[in-house]
């Protein structure tokens, strides 16, 4: 430590030159250095963490921690102790019967148990409790063991995976799972250091919960749920993305992680932030640690100030650098809003529209095929987005829609030979958001009646029944792209909340029926791409 703080010193050093300019500014406006000037242990003052270039990440955590105003902090071990205790008695009653806990707390074989873990995890990620059940259920069924999901093909896996989203998850799930068998000897890491640096597709977060839910390693962990919690329990205002937060955060999680109960703290804390401490209308009233949460506090005094039934101001702990300079603060920029109270923490990061892409696919149709009608899929590339699933034959297009029809045919024909252009037609489009695109499908269907069954295919693409299609490795996009194809044959669709459907305004006097269906499927709130968790893929 003595080493480390000499060198925190010469940092220091180093920019108190800078800083002389400054101290007039600060005295100018009445700001005290004890405002301004955060304290290391051994008294020296530090003006902020960008003195710790250079330094390892244990200085870089002492730097950190001294940066930091008490207020964001825990006093002491006493009020850990308590946080610890309320959350974890609160756990043991309220926890929710889950699969993957069931199955967990069961298992006595370690790689068993870290594998029945490590699968839910990567379920979990942007993705509900209550969609992910089914798929966890399901997979644990078809591949029980990590060797069953070592020697199950991509196909399979992304067969079952249908429909979840974010595709790449299972293929790497698969990836990782043939690494612990072929190079591991059939063993989990049992820290998170090593999952993270030996499992693909393992990041920081899902290294944690299996190391500390599987093999009761002492490691705190941060997602979603614990974000938000940490926020309002220690009035973390600033963008909980920005590095330094996200660093003070994994820090406090860490400080917090029950020693004797690792696993089930973890599991705590998200539970916490998916059933009490909610995104909108938290239930602050069930919270078991409601005494220790500044932003309750807050939301107290500023009630307080609003009802003006104090005189003068209301004696509250407030952040010691709260002149506009504490870099865990909200900004100044972002004033406190009444009407959100708890909510107002943590600050939404700001995020990059999706950028838009125009796509034209087309149900190719053999109606009259040997056995039964039958479409034709083709299969994605091996890499990229939705890699590796089956679509109908599509191509990147202009929004203009210029050349779209020509372009279309001929990467049909491709595929299947000659056709009849004429027969070509357009059904309407459906508006599909994923993580980072806004993809707009416009849906062709070309239906062969009265030619020779299509029989040969070139590999990559294969013809199947309905019922084949709505079992196979096909995304949740082209199973809305097929609804508007099933709605004008004539058929029922069904709607969904992240898709916008919509049919070409030239057509003429539509069937009693097709005015239902459009007056039905006609998009009346807009596409709410801001809920991640709801990114549909």
């Amino acid at each position: 430590m003595e080493a480390i703080m000499k060198k925190l010193r010469a940092a220091v050093g180093s920019r108190r030159r800078k800083q002389a300019s400054s101290q007039e500014r600060r005295e100018k406006h009445g700001l005290s250095n004890s405002q301004t000037k955060p304290f290391l242990p051994d008294g020296t003052t530090l003006e902020f963490p960008e003195a710790s270039a250079g330094l390892t990440r244990q200085q870089e955590e002492v730097v950190l921690q001294a940066s930091v105003s008490p207020y964001h902090l825990f006093r002491d071990t006493a009020e850990v102790t308590v946080f610890r205790e309320s959350l974890l008695s609160w756990y043991d009653r309220e926890k929710r019967d889950l699969p993957w806990r069931r199955r967990a707390e069961g298992e006595v074989d370690l790689d068993r148990r870290a594998y029945a873990v490590w699968v839910s995890e990567v379920m979990l990620q942007q993705t509900q409790v209550a969609t992910v059940i089914d798929y966890y259920t399901r997979w644990m069924q078809k591949w029980p063991t990590l060797q069953d999901l070592a020697s199950a093909s991509l196909e399979e896996v992304n067969q079952l995976w249908a429909g979840l989203g974010y595709y790449s998850r299972g293929r790497r799930l698969q990836e990782g799972a043939r690494k612990v068998v072929e190079e591991l000897g059939g063993h989990v890491p049992g820290t998170a250091e090593t999952l993270q640096r030996l499992l693909p597709g393992v990041g920081r977060y899902t290294a944690g919960a299996i190391a500390s839910i599987a093999f009761g390693q002492v490691t705190g962990v941060v997602d979603g749920n614990v974000i938000r919690v940490l926020c309002r329990v220690r009035g973390i205002g600033a963008d909980p993305s920005s590095t330094l937060v996200s660093q003070q955060l994994w820090s406090l999680a860490q400080q917090l992680v029950d020693p004797a109960r690792p696993g089930d703290f973890n599991q705590a804390a998200m539970e916490l932030g998916a059933t009490v401490c909610t995104p909108q209308h938290p239930l602050c009233s069930q919270c078991p640690v409601q005494s220790l949460c500044r932003a309750r506090q807050r939301v107290e005094w500023e009630q307080l100030v609003a009802s003006q039934s104090l005189p003068g101001s209301p004696d509250v702990e407030e952040c010691a650098l709260n002149t506009g300079q504490c870099r865990l603060c909200a900004p100044p920029t972002q004033p406190w809003d009444q009407t959100l109270g708890v909510a107002n923490f943590p600050r939404k990061a700001s995020r990059r529209p999706p950028r838009e892409e125009c796509s034209a696919t087309c149900v190719l149709e053999q109606p009259k095929a040997l056995g039964g009608a039958r479409i034709l899929l083709v299969q994605r590339p091996k890499s990229g987005l939705l890699a590796g699933l089956w679509e109908f034959p599509s191509v990147t297009v202009d929004p203009s829609g210029e050349h779209q029809r020509k372009a279309l045919l001929q990467e049909l024909q491709n595929w299947a030979g000659p056709l009849p252009a004429t027969r070509l037609q357009h059904f309407g489009q459906v508006v599909h958001t994923f993580s980072h695109i806004k993809l707009t499908y416009q849906v062709y269907g070309l239906a062969l009646e009265g030619q020779v069954p299509v029989t040969v295919t070139p590999p990559g693409a294969r013809w199947l029944t309905r019922e084949e299609f709505h079992t196979a490795a096909v995304s949740t996009a082209m199973k809305k792209v097929f609804r508007v194809y099933e709605g004008q044959q004539p058929g029922t669709y069904k709607s969904h909340k992240r898709s916008q459907v919509s049919t070409p305004s030239s057509r003429k006097k539509p069937s009693p029926g097709q005015q239902v269906l459009d007056s039905f499927f006609r998009p009346h709130s807009p596409t709410d791409v801001s809920k991640l968790n709801s990114v549909a893929q």
